[in-house]
């Protein structure tokens, strides 16, 4: 049924196809209509940065940048939600078009750049929804703030949200907001790093819980790189690291039509790197820090093997795209098999 609902959607531009089947999502949840139309996700329980998961495969950030379609989502049978990317004040993000599908390579390229509505908008969406899950937020940066004062909107961000997220991911990986994958190196990344743990500290003071915060990374970083920052998380007290964004090589897709479009590349060709990144993350960090492996994720298999090289739980969206919600399913049976052997 959703490969026929998919055929349909492609036949219009990506945006549009990606608003009109949100909202067909809402439409049938609020009728009682997915439970008849989606497959049970039998649980497969566990415990992350000391927050209990009835599964470990969720959404990645993204999808639902705003929080629109939380209750719908969350009904598919994800073990965990994350919206965002959600910036302090609203932005529309680059021209249109800037959303592009590789049919052929299973694959995403986007060039959004932080579109949302803001932390005002995501925090009302947050206090109206029913679901009752693991909600991930996910912020950012807005534009038009210099890289200088970034962590002023991260430590906004944080603040905002913090009451209603169960964890909080911090987004230096994207690379559609100009200088923003700056931040993931050097002194820049340390500096903040210790403005991030500064904000969750004083937070945790004055609403008396503790809010685990992930950064997450891109793929594009040599073994070095990988390196210094699961020393520099680690060092800083982060709880998790989510590894990885999209990523702006186009090796795999070279000759493709669409390969020169700028932005990130999502969905198969992105797999090899989000692994190779996971399996050095766990080399430096071991048990010490959690990973959460993204990308690439197109089958049961790209699921168990993260969670082979590491990962402790999983993130879908570029997969969840092109295969519809048996997906959520397949990854949690391939992720309980490895238990098995």
């Amino acid at each position: 049924m959703y490969g026929l609902a998919r055929n349909l959607l492609f036949r219009l531009p990506p945006e549009q196809a990606h608003g009109v089947s949100l909202r067909g999502l809402d439409m049938a949840h609020r009728l009682g209509l997915l439970k008849l139309v989606v497959d049970q996700v039998a649980p497969l329980p566990v415990e992350v940065m000391g927050l209990k998961f009835p599964n470990p495969v969720g959404l990645a950030a993204g999808l639902d940048k705003d929080a629109d379609h939380v209750d719908a989502l969350g009904a598919l049978g994800f073990g965990f939600v994350e919206v965002g990317t959600v910036t302090p004040q609203p932005q529309p993000g680059n021209p249109q078009p800037r959303l592009f599908r590789l049919p052929e390579h299973q694959a995403i390229i986007n060039r959004m750049g932080f579109n949302n509505q803001g932390l005002d908008h995501l925090l009302g969406q947050v206090d109206r929804m029913r679901y009752q899950g693991v909600l991930g937020i996910n912020v950012g940066k807005n534009k038009a703030t210099p890289d200088d004062e970034a962590e002023l909107d991260y430590r906004k961000g944080i603040a905002a949200v913090y009451s209603r997220a169960n964890y909080i991911t911090v987004n230096v990986s994207s690379p559609n907001t100009p200088g923003l994958r700056d931040l993931q190196f050097g002194d820049a990344l340390k500096r903040l790093l210790a403005a991030i743990k500064d904000e969750q500290t004083l937070q945790q003071q004055e609403q008396g819980r503790y809010v685990p915060i992930a950064v997450k990374i891109a793929p594009d970083m040599d073994d070095d790189g990988v390196r210094f920052v699961a020393q520099a998380l680690r060092e800083a007290g982060m709880d998790g690291v989510i590894a990885t964004n999209t990523t702006i090589e186009r090796q795999a897709v070279a000759g493709h039509a669409l390969a020169a479009e700028t932005g990130g590349l999502s969905g198969a060709p992105v797999r090899a790197a989000s692994l190779r990144v996971i399996e050095g993350l766990y080399a430096e960090l071991g048990e010490s820090l959690p990973i959460i492996g993204v990308g690439g994720i197109t089958d049961g298999a790209a699921a168990a093997e993260k969670i082979r090289a590491g990962a402790k739980l999983v993130q879908i969206y570029t997969g969840f795209i092109y295969r519809g919600p048996a997906l959520i399913g397949e990854c949690v049976e391939a992720i309980r098999a490895l238990g098995s052997r």
